[in-house]
């Protein structure tokens, strides 16, 4: 299960981001993944709860946007979305190609409240 490893990579990041922004508390984590990253959704969520557990992230909500795969064949230059287990160009018939997108995760966001919005003086949610 590679997503146990994800989450705890995720969290550190958040926790550093967090100490950053002076957020005593993360409250929504926005997340990209690439769709070759083959991350279970339902897998990385309990992950992602068990990896927060006692962190500023804890009942954090995750949200993950999976970033479908488009690629580039590298013969004739075109662009395409293959299949997970089809990479052949739809034009030469290659399977020689340059992935555009689906192969990476990215923290887009993390939302969350400093502890002065917690003492109520300040409503508004702090998004880095």
């Amino acid at each position: 299960m590679h997503e146990m490893s994800l989450a705890v990579s995720l969290i550190d990041q958040i926790e550093k981001l967090a100490k950053e922004n002076n957020l005593v508390r993360v409250d929504t984590v926005e997340l990209e993944s690439g769709e070759l990253k083959l991350i279970i959704p339902e897998v990385m969520q309990e992950a992602f709860g068990v990896a927060s557990d006692g962190t500023c992230a804890q009942g954090a909500t995750l949200k993950i946007n999976e970033i479908k795969v488009e690629v580039q064949c590298r013969q004739c230059q075109i662009s395409f979305k293959p299949s997970l287990n089809d990479f052949q160009c739809p034009q030469c018939q290659k399977a020689d190609v340059d992935v555009l997108c689906g192969n990476d995760i990215i923290l887009k966001s993390i939302t969350g409240q400093t502890q002065q919005d917690l003492k109520g003086d300040n409503h508004e949610d702090k998004c880095c």
